[in-house]
């Protein structure tokens, strides 16, 4: 079976041509680029078309996976952080095939329920639960959340979340004062707009106007979150290294706060740019910390697998595994 996969996020598009086989997609094509340069979805997949050409023959039809909620009926979807409609019917005339829209961090959670047993790093071990639910978690350009239940037939299903943007839950004086500053800048302290890569950068922001920023300062780099993100992990008594320290904490606080909201005991899965840019500090403690700070149900949360999702173009992997779902055309 050959299928047409994408990954369409507010910074980067990931598109590519897979055949399934033995229950994973094998990539025999994939082209990346930046979202900035498209004026949409139908731009994009053109360029796609002429790019892929004859490597598009035999193709059954496509699933994308975009950034942002996907309409009752599954076949639209406006995307958060991008002024793009998706519409399924348009991009079927333009492509020829059947298409299919899902949710970005459903695709993750997809590519999550076919990972390979090398495509993460665990980070608890806890108590897995045999069938237990997985939850797949990702601050990338935004904060991606989505739940796997397993099925009595060895499959799975997906349950889409706008998880990312329940509210932002502070735990110290620090992370008050940074909901604060959100609400005064917002309207709404979110938990994307404090655990993502634009909550890096508005956390940093956050700092500097009470410390002293770093020389150079990261937010005038072409991209401020990567500056950041790279400061932090060179210079340990930086500025930035502060904002990551928070910005870890704050993650593995709701990381651990959904994993209790869904008990799942199949496991915790981080995937996104942003985790695994920073996967060294993931690693160091005060995620985990945070995760397991509940309390009375601390003990609970001890019991919840937690991995790090290591494997490349997870969500481009995952679409590929939803497209392999679709009905004959």
């Amino acid at each position: 079976m050959k299928v047409l996969a994408g990954d369409l996020g507010g910074t980067k598009a990931l598109l590519g041509v897979a055949e399934i086989a033995g229950g994973r997609p094998r990539f025999v094509l994939t082209h990346r680029y930046a979202s900035a340069d498209f004026s949409g979805c139908d731009a994009l997949l053109a360029r796609f078309r002429a790019d892929a050409g004859a490597a598009l023959a035999g193709v059954v039809g496509a699933c994308l996976a975009v950034a942002g909620p996907v309409a009752d009926d599954g076949r639209r979807a406006d995307f958060t952080n991008l002024p793009w409609r998706a519409d399924a019917r348009a991009l079927e005339g333009l492509l020829d095939m059947p298409v299919a829209l899902a949710n970005d961090f459903a695709a993750v959670a997809a590519g999550i329920a076919a990972l390979p047993e090398d495509g993460s790093l665990r980070l608890q071990a806890g108590e897995p639960l045999a069938g237990g639910v997985r939850l797949a978690i990702g601050a990338g350009t935004g904060l991606g959340m989505a739940v796997i239940v397993p099925r009595g037939d060895g499959d799975f299903e997906i349950l889409p979340s706008e998880g990312g943007h329940v509210g932002y839950a502070p735990a110290n004086a620090t992370q008050d004062a940074f909901a604060a500053w959100l609400r005064a800048e917002h309207g709404r302290a979110t938990a994307e707009r404090a655990i993502s890569g634009m909550g890096l950068v508005n956390l940093y922001r956050f700092l500097a106007a009470r410390e002293a920023a770093d020389t150079p300062d990261p937010l005038t780099a072409a991209d401020p979150g990567a500056a950041i993100g790279a400061l932090a992990l060179a210079a340990p008594a930086s500025l930035a290294r502060r904002a990551a320290d928070v910005f870890m904490a704050s993650y593995g606080a709701f990381a651990g706060d959904m994993a209790l909201a869904l008990l799942a005991r199949g496991g915790v899965y981080l995937a996104g740019g942003v985790t695994q840019k920073l996967l060294p500090l993931l690693r160091d403690g005060g995620f985990m910390t945070a995760f397991n700070a509940k309390a009375e149900h601390a003990a609970l949360a001890r019991r919840m697998p937690v991995h790090a999702v290591t494997a490349p173009e997870i969500g481009l992997a995952g679409a590929a595994m939803l497209a392999r779902r679709m009905p004959p055309a």
